[in-house]
């Protein structure tokens, strides 16, 4: 088995303390001309906290392995998997119109008849 590279070894233990299911962290490495990627696949129940809030844990994460790969001379990328079986609430398209716009609208025209 190769051993594990700094940027491998630092999202490894990163990651394992965040999650609670640290032994269902699989971390696939990939290197092209393009630079480092770092494939990251957690427990389904982790993605959340993975995640956080609009994102802001795994950007800081990125963050913090660009630093590491910027102090290697390499470009370091994370791509984090989506888990088998997971479940995303479908969201609504750009171009509907949202419930409280068209709520918006109704009293609008509620007002003008008065």
């Amino acid at each position: 088995m190769a051993t594990k590279s700094v940027d491998q070894e630092f999202l490894e233990y990163l990651v394992k303390s965040i999650v609670d299911h640290p032994d269902d962290v699989k971390i696939e490495r990939k290197v092209d001309e393009m630079g480092v990627l770092l494939d990251l696949r957690v427990n389904q129940e982790d993605m959340g906290m993975l995640i956080g809030r609009q994102g802001s844990t795994a950007k800081a994460i990125r963050t913090l392995l660009r630093i590491i790969g910027a102090r290697n001379n390499a470009r370091v990328n994370l791509k984090i998997e989506e888990p088998e079986g997971s479940t995303r609430p479908v969201r609504e398209s750009p171009t509907s119109t949202p419930t409280s716009t068209r709520d918006m609208d109704q009293v609008v025209d509620d007002l003008r008849q008065l």
